[in-house]
């Protein structure tokens, strides 16, 4: 088992976990700032229909139970639309209203189907995003034999013409910091402790908003 504290002396060093520079990389719209976006819809992509259990021929039910885990693109949009509505500068559609008005959109064309709710909840700009890995850890936060790893974009679409003006990229296996010495910065905000999927998603989340809020935020709402 890879452990976070080897030895006694070395427990600052060993026991840091962190995110490597470099793991968001993110492009924008050069007339961004034009485009004017003030209201924003936070909006999950479809998400695929869940495979046919094996029934049990006995019994005639699924041979497995219903896994509890949630689906990772709905914890990546509940963080998501969580750090947009605690920023200032924006305003933030509801969830309710989009979940509302999503089940009247037809999922034929997702861009297409991304225009309408933001057309239909007002939005200038919907942000969607799409989950690319989500392995848990294998172990607990002071120990694991598997960190956790995440990847995962963010678009930003203008409701108007129909284009991406941002869009970002979150990837990210946690390292200990014996592994990674760059990553000192971040004790700080999160403690010595091995993440969870959920928690460096929330991470990534975070930092990938504050860039979104630099590109934008500087325009004053209506």
């Amino acid at each position: 088992m890879k452990l976070l504290i080897s030895a006694l002396i070395l427990f600052p060093f060993v026991a840091a976990c962190g995110f490597s520079p470099g793991n968001i990389q993110s492009r924008q719209a050069t007339d961004l700032e034009a485009r004017h976006i003030r209201r924003i819809a936070v909006v999950a992509p479809v998400a695929p229909p869940p495979a046919a259990q094996a029934k049990n021929p006995l019994l005639g039910e699924p041979s497995e139970k219903k896994s509890e885990r949630q689906d990772p693109g709905e914890v990546l949009m509940r963080l998501v639309h969580s750090a947009m509505a605690a920023m200032p500068t924006w305003q933030i559609v509801s969830d309710g209203e989009v979940r509302e008005v999503s089940e009247s959109v037809s999922p034929s064309n997702d861009m297409a189907r991304l225009r309408k709710i933001g057309e239909l909840v007002y939005a200038d700009a919907v942000l969607t995003g799409r989950v690319l890995r989500y392995r848990e850890r294998v172990g607990s936060e002071i120990g694991v034999k598997s960190p956790a790893s995440v990847a995962f974009t963010l678009d930003l679409i203008d409701v108007q013409r129909g284009d991406v003006i941002w869009s970002a990229r979150f990837d990210e296996t946690q390292k200990g910091l014996s592994e990674n010495i760059l990553s000192l910065g971040d004790i700080r905000e999160r403690g010595i402790r091995w993440l969870t999927a959920e928690q460096l998603a929330h991470d990534g989340v975070r930092k990938m908003v504050n860039q979104l809020q630099q590109a934008i935020g500087r325009i004053p709402a209506s």
